[in-house]
């Protein structure tokens, strides 16, 4: 039996987002490890809910990626591969460097000190243990650049990749090495936008992307290696 509990995250979210936002937090926390099969009775009994909402949680974790339905085994918890993370990665790369050219010719003055602060958000919570805090605040930081796009087109694209980013970017922050580093690639990007230099924007953003993308997959390989 897990010691996970029910996350009451918003006293007026139905009864089946609860129950989603609470398997979600315990996959990307690795309280349900990868593989581990997903007994609906069990998880019922555990939360002191019916099967219903545990089999639309279920449904809406698949469709995230974050668990796959096996024959004859059922909701199982997804793996991290390398395929998922090169797939999610590129797509994410050609979008945020889309973001980064238009925010250049389109980001107001007063985004500038917006991207700043949030950026200073983002070093704090670096100082700290929390995962979920460094995460948020990350996304905080590309969320300005986003909005600062004009084109709800893409911030909907990028907001619905940010639930299949959210395990990656917790991979990576795992590494308190690679924390300076990060900081250090926001305020190149934010360089880049003060000099509405789309090139060099560009190019940032990739880079940045691609380190994520190497220093996941070498977690990867590493627990690969252990197993």
């Amino acid at each position: 039996m897990h010691n996970f509990q029910m996350n009451i995250i918003n006293n007026y979210l139905p009864l089946r987002d609860v129950v989603f936002y609470t398997l979600r937090q315990a996959i990307l926390k690795g309280e349900l490890k990868p593989g581990e099969r997903l007994m609906e009775m069990q998880l019922a009994n555990q939360l002191g809910v019916s099967r219903t909402p545990i089999r639309e949680a279920i449904r809406k974790l698949e469709l995230e990626g974050l668990v796959l339905m096996i024959p004859r085994r059922g909701a199982v918890v997804a793996k991290i591969t390398e395929k998922d993370l090169r797939d999610v990665l590129e797509v994410r790369t050609s979008l945020e460097k889309l973001a980064i050219e238009l925010a250049c010719d389109r980001m107001s003055d007063e985004t500038i000190p917006e991207l700043d602060r949030a950026l200073d958000a983002f070093k704090e919570a670096l100082k700290k243990e929390d995962l979920t805090a460094q995460a948020e605040r990350d996304e905080q930081f590309h969320d300005v650049i986003f909005k600062s796009t004009d084109n709800q087109r893409l911030i909907q694209m990028l907001n619905n990749l940010r639930e299949q980013m959210y395990r990656y970017r917790l991979e990576y922050l795992k590494d308190a090495s690679s924390h300076d580093r990060l900081a250090r690639e926001h305020e190149a990007i934010i360089d880049a936008l003060k000099a509405r230099d789309k090139k060099k924007g560009a190019d940032i953003i990739v880079s940045h992307i691609y380190n994520q993308e190497q220093a996941v997959i070498r977690k990867i390989q590493e627990d690969s290696d252990k197993n």
